[in-house]
């Protein structure tokens, strides 16, 4: 047996929790749902707690800690560590650091945690069962995380933790709602399996299935299903090349909540610096995919090569156009930051740029537009 095919050690208390809780769920439920019935207001418990340990992981552990796309008031950060806490997903700094190493490494199945090109079951969950040598705890990336003091509580304290939120907070809610058990095992048990597998469809599902409009040099996918029951996560294809956006769903009609949520409390001065990828950085990058489907689009159809060579020479000014325009934008780019330092006093509307940016950003949207007609009548 090579070195290769010894499987590593199981992780025990993974496999305890991921294994062990689907199995007391399927005798505890049935035999409390037939022997005294589940109230309203357990199912209610299990709707609000899957919300407030999902939105805790998407804004807290996802966006706030491991990618650091905004900043956040303690009061903030606390609310999203006790019920990211409730998740059971590890600790912030374990959970945040795995992550961004998995975005440094995407699909190498050496480096990677959850690299999909180990299967299905491997990036869902299979990747937590056992202690593999990519899964392996490195903190060398986030000594920002090492420096704040609320995720160092909560992974000195993540055992007492967990057991504070997922069994005391949910009998303390259930007896005064009048439900204690009810609650407990849908508002703790339910929800908590729940919020596993869809917080993992992103690290399986979302690496396999929807579309690269941004970039197909990775496996992430852009899927609005798996947007839904993740909160805004499932536009994983633009996540993955713009991972610092504190967006995930950059469109007004992206269902996208962990995004609304951090916005609102900006209003309020709870989250600042909010970051965004610039318009023409995405406009960039799907003009980028467009040339690729149109060129594979023309390699395709057999149309004759008088035909080919004429919608080749059509892509081909397409192209030289898009070439001009990045040409023109990074000289204008060049010019700003050389005015930003002459007169850092001028405020940016004040000058012509933003003017000028505008105007390319335009023409890069037009250009996306008449490439997309042009892929549609070689199709046609």
């Amino acid at each position: 047996m090579t070195h290769e095919q010894i499987k590593p050690p199981i992780n025990w208390p993974g496999a305890f929790v991921l294994v062990g809780t689907p199995l007391l769920a399927m005798i505890l439920l049935p035999w409390f749902a037939l022997s005294y019935g589940f109230t309203a207001v357990a199912w209610i418990s299990f709707v609000v707690l899957a919300i407030l340990n999902g939105i805790s992981i998407t804004a807290g552990y996802h966006r706030l800690w491991a990618h650091r796309a905004y900043e956040a008031h303690w009061s903030v950060k606390i609310f999203f560590m006790l019920f990211g806490t409730m998740a059971i997903q590890n600790s912030i700094l374990i959970w945040a650091s795995g992550h961004r190493t998995h975005h440094r490494h995407i699909d190498d199945v050496d480096h990677d945690p959850y690299s999909i090109r180990r299967g299905f079951w491997f990036a869902h969950i299979g990747w937590m069962l056992r202690q593999y040598e990519s899964g392996k705890d490195d903190f060398r990336n986030s000594p920002d995380l090492l420096n704040d003091p609320i995720v160092m509580f909560q992974h000195r304290h993540y055992i007492k933790l967990v057991l504070i939120m997922n069994i005391a907070f949910p009998m303390a809610l259930g007896y005064m709602l009048g439900d204690m058990w009810g609650v407990l095992l849908l508002g703790g048990l339910l929800r908590l399996i729940w919020s596993h597998h869809t917080t993992f469809f992103i690290n399986s599902l979302a690496h396999m299935w929807g579309t690269r409009p941004y970039t197909d040099e990775n496996s992430a996918r852009d899927n609005p299903v798996l947007a839904f029951v993740t909160y805004g996560e499932g536009y994983h294809n633009y996540h993955h090349i713009f991972q610092y956006d504190y967006r995930n769903g950059i469109r007004w009609y992206h269902f996208d909540p962990t995004k609304w949520l951090i916005a609102t409390l900006s209003v309020f001065g709870l989250t600042k610096n909010l970051k965004r990828c610039p318009d023409f950085a995405i406009q960039k990058a799907k003009l980028t995919m467009q040339f690729k489907r149109a060129e594979h689009s023309l390699s395709l159809h057999d149309i004759g090569q008088a035909k080919l060579d004429a919608w080749r020479a059509k892509l081909s000014k397409e192209y030289e156009h898009y070439t001009q325009v990045m040409a023109e934008w990074a000289a204008l780019k060049e010019a700003w930051y050389a005015e930003k330092k002459q007169s850092m006093l001028q405020k940016w509307e004040e000058t012509s740029f933003k003017t000028r940016f505008q105007e390319l950003e335009f023409r890069m949207k037009m250009q996306s537009k008449r490439l997309r007609l042009l892929t549609q009548q070689v199709t046609a």
